[in-house]
């Protein structure tokens, strides 16, 4: 898509700094990180989001992913890294092509807001009612 940000990234028409590539993803620094060492990682081909990638490039991501983490835990001496993937702009997706998120975080380094929440029970019955509901339309 010719006005979409990361599709020109790949394409090389706007700089990125670049930590990994194959033939279906493409990973680079956040340039607005929320901590130090913030990747993303995004299918070669422009997909909005969750719903709209294709299976081949959605199942590239997590190995990727899985390199660029073990290449944090040695450069980085982090003890934990937070996955992120947001779909629409309800929860606030910015950059509409879908992009996985990878934040190093030390334990000197600020909580962060999305993996951190209070555990509240909730009602059973609603619970199982919807996730019958999701099941079913499977």
């Amino acid at each position: 898509m010719e006005d979409c940000i990361f599709c020109k990234i790949v394409a090389g028409t706007i700089p990125s700094v670049k930590i990994y590539e194959n033939d279906k993803v493409f990973a680079f620094a956040d340039i607005n990180p929320i901590l130090e060492g913030h990747s993303l990682i995004i299918p070669k081909i422009h997909a909005e989001n969750l719903w709209e990638i294709p299976d081949d490039y959605l199942k590239e991501i997590h190995p990727a992913s899985k390199t660029i983490a073990r290449a944090m835990l040695k450069t980085l001496n982090c003890s934990g890294i937070a996955c992120l993937q947001l779909n629409g702009r309800s929860v606030n997706q910015v950059v509409m092509h879908y992009h996985f998120h990878l934040i190093p975080r030390k334990e000197a380094d600020p909580e962060l807001s999305m993996t951190k929440w209070d555990l509240i029970p909730g009602d059973m019955n609603k619970i199982k009612q919807i996730a019958e509901a999701i099941a079913g339309a499977i």
